[in-house]
């Protein structure tokens, strides 16, 4: 041999891979430490002489990554065996039924195998060197996890205006690991994001979307891998925007008799809330509005009161109706003994003068009668009708009252909407006074003169008692009011000829107060 670095008493030189002899010839021989290796030269390159790489053990472990569903991973480990050659490198597997995955040749002493569903997978590694691979090591296994599967059956229930529950259920497979939260995102109709959170549950109320908007929402679960992908978008749903609502109506003016008119009738009035009008007084149901949809909005005007005309008993003519879309409040009847949402009282009236004595008739639900009116020594009108009660009846020199308007409590604060009008009286007598809620006074004949009912209550007028250059004749009713109550993430926008307030007393809600519209005005929410 011409190696000068072989010992001088024999054996074979060895060393690490970067001592090998420089200008080796074939034939040489060397051990490498490095590699474990008896190593020949070929003349180009040091090959092993010695066994094959011994058997080697294997140890997986789970990746557990946030990986798409489907899709695990497997950390792997080898070990070198103690018995025979030593080995350059390893091959590793993971067999799941009918289907293994392999590492490939590799030098590393680990590596990491991308693997299919979330399960438990057998492993098994080859070493290999120059002379060949190992037989296959000792099975061992490890359980590969993932994130969770999408969450199905994604649905909306219980929708009202202020609150939506969304509901869906949990994936069949978590992934090989327990579910912590879920991911539940709203999008509106352009499919943006509108709001996205975590629960822990598989359903959840929301109470911050805009009612009358359609939103879809989708799922997705989360273990400790991370978060899987979403389920498909829910059926569209929109939350109903419900529209409470005081529709008053206008009041009509008093009626006008030589001695003694009747007060005017207040006008009826409607309401989802708090109280609405008439002898039953059943509540009204919730308007449902549709967002971009323009509705009908009227604000009845009071009437005139009637005009003294000697020797006639004349009745004043009807206030006019408040419309919101379908709901309508009908104008107070006329004092004089004119029917409508609440009645007017009766005039006094004589064989000769003609006409009805009792007091109009009030509508169910919107408004009462008005009282009778007559005569004896002094002459007296019966008090026009209230939303919340009916006119007094005249008694002998003294007016009947106009009955009492309803309380209501829309705006946040207690209001009386349409009290009656007050009727007249003879001379020296005592005239009618208003219902509270905007109800005028009754004049007195040679006396002062009534008053008209209060705008935008719909209070009826007072009842005339004479002439006196029309001073004493019957009195003007109040128009009315509508007012919307909506929820505070929503708004209204009304037509050039309205004219509105708005108010937030109410905690939640948007008060729209409607003083002035004309029959071919609107109002449209967002």
């Amino acid at each position: 041999m011409a190696f000068n670095s072989y010992p001088s008493k024999g054996g074979i030189p060895g060393g690490s891979t970067a001592a090998r002899p420089s200008g080796p010839v074939i034939g040489d021989t060397f051990y490498n430490g490095t590699l474990g290796l008896l190593e020949i030269y070929d003349g180009t390159n040091w090959v092993p002489a010695s066994a094959p790489a011994g058997i080697p053990a294997i140890v997986g472990t789970d990746v557990g990554t946030g990986r798409a569903y489907a899709s695990g991973a497997i950390t792997l480990a080898f070990t070198a065996g103690t018995n025979g050659g030593s080995p350059y490198g390893y091959t590793g597997t993971a067999t799941s039924g009918a289907t293994t995955y392999t590492t490939g040749a590799t030098t590393a002493v680990s590596a990491t195998l991308a693997v299919g569903n979330p399960g438990t997978y057998s492993l098994s590694a080859t070493a290999y060197n120059g002379f060949g691979s190992s037989p296959a090591s000792v099975p061992s296994s490890v359980t590969v996890t993932t994130v969770p599967n999408i969450p199905t059956s994604v649905v909306t229930s219980a929708l009202s205006s202020s609150s939506v529950t969304i509901g869906w259920t949990a994936p069949a497979d978590n992934g090989g690991k327990a579910i912590s939260t879920y991911t539940y995102s709203i999008y509106n109709s352009a499919s943006t994001l509108v709001t996205s959170a975590t629960t822990s549950s598989t359903s959840v109320t929301l109470t911050t979307l805009t009612p009358g908007t359609p939103y879809t929402a989708k799922v997705a679960a989360t273990n400790a891998n991370g978060t899987g992908l979403q389920s498909t978008a829910s059926a569209s749903f929109t939350q109903p925007l419900t529209i409470d609502f005081l529709v008053q109506a206008g009041g009509a003016g008093g009626g006008s008799i030589n001695y003694a008119g009747g007060g005017g009738g207040a006008g009826g009035m409607r309401s989802s809330v708090s109280g609405t009008g008439g002898s039953v007084g059943t509540l009204e149901t919730s308007f449902a509005a549709t967002v971009g949809t323009a509705y009908t909005i009227t604000v009845g005007a009071g009437s005139a009161g009637a005009s003294f005309s000697a020797g006639v008993s004349n009745a004043a003519g009807n206030g006019s109706n408040s419309v919101f879309n379908t709901i309508t409040a009908l104008g107070g009847g006329g004092g004089g003994g004119m029917s409508g949402g609440c009645g007017g009282g009766g005039n006094f009236q004589t064989s000769v003068q003609g006409g009805p004595t009792t007091g109009g008739s009030g509508t169910s639900n919107q408004g009462y009668a008005g009282g009778t009116g007559a005569g004896s020594a002094s002459d007296y009108g019966g008090g026009g009708g209230g939303t919340a009660a009916v006119g007094a009846n005249g008694s002998n020199a003294i007016g009947g009252n106009g009955g009492a308007g309803k309380s209501n409590s829309i705006t946040g604060s207690a209001v009386n909407y349409g009290g009656g009008g007050g009727g007249g009286v003879y001379t020296g007598g005592t005239p009618g006074s208003g219902g509270v809620g905007g109800g005028g006074t009754g004049s007195v004949l040679s006396g002062a003169g009534g008053t008209a009912g209060t705008a935008n209550t719909g209070g009826g007028g007072g009842g005339g008692s004479g002439d006196s250059g029309g001073t004493l004749h019957g009195k003007a009713g109040g128009s009315g009011v509508v007012i919307l109550k909506l929820p505070s993430s929503n708004s209204a926008s009304f037509s050039g000829g309205v004219t509105q307030t708005m108010s937030t007393a109410v905690a939640g809600f948007k008060i729209y107060t409607v003083t002035a519209a004309g029959t071919s005005d609107t109002v449209t929410f967002s």
